[in-house]
């Protein structure tokens, strides 16, 4: 286990939005992204499934899950938080590291040379997230779901998600480009605060849309 320092990880979320430039045509995908989850909520139960997906479930659509998780929390919304790939490998051990290092701690909770589970919580929020490698149809993945594509290839490969009530893609720069470099810590914790930034922006947009209000930050 790795412990978390106090605020550490709303700290950097806030800071984030605060200094993250999202650009207008961003921004557009996220309103439209915001609109659908508020416009579904009152059709579900008053709750939104979104399940981010990516190639390998290693590292964009982890993090987006981390920190959509985290907004939800943050926010206090009925949003449960899911991620998978196309193909399973593992939460990659550089995407462990830059949570670790805004505040998450994570513990082992069933340990696999491979694909290890882990149970992830920060000081900021009084609940825990498992997270591990799966595809983004795994049976712990719930049901109805609004997909998020974080990549080129997995938006490429999954032509057609039967259980998706709408599909957007919001793609990332990988940063794996950068896994053994000097510029890999830097990296990862850019796309890290990018998609934390992204989330918070999503989620204030949500919440201003169900009030039926315009966003403030636009």
């Amino acid at each position: 286990m790795y412990n978390t320092d106090t605020n550490k990880t709303k700290d950097f979320f806030e800071n984030s939005y605060k200094n993250i430039i999202i650009n207008e045509e961003r921004k557009k995908e996220l309103l439209k992204i915001a609109d659908k989850i508020a416009k579904n909520y009152v059709f579900n139960d008053s709750h939104i499934n979104i399940n981010f997906i990516c190639t390998h479930n290693s590292r964009r659509s982890q993090l987006g899950q981390v920190w959509c998780f985290f907004a939800a929390k943050y926010f206090n919304l009925n949003i449960n938080a899911l991620s998978g790939g196309t193909e399973v490998t593992a939460f990659h051990r550089n995407t462990v590291q830059t949570l670790k290092e805004v505040g998450f701690t994570f513990t082992v909770e069933d340990f696999s040379h491979s694909n290890p589970t882990y149970k992830i919580t920060c000081s900021d929020v009084d609940d825990s997230l498992l997270a591990f490698s799966k595809t983004y149809d795994n049976s712990v993945n719930t049901t109805p779901y609004i997909v998020l594509t974080t990549c080129n290839h997995a938006d490429e490969k999954c032509p057609f998600i039967p259980e998706a009530t709408h599909r957007f893609h919001l793609p990332y720069k990988d940063p794996k480009h950068s896994d053994g470099s000097p510029d890999q810590e830097i990296t990862y914790l850019k796309t890290n605060s990018e998609i934390a930034s992204e989330m918070y922006f999503l989620s204030v947009s949500y919440t201003h849309l169900r009030a039926h209000e315009t966003p403030e930050h636009l």
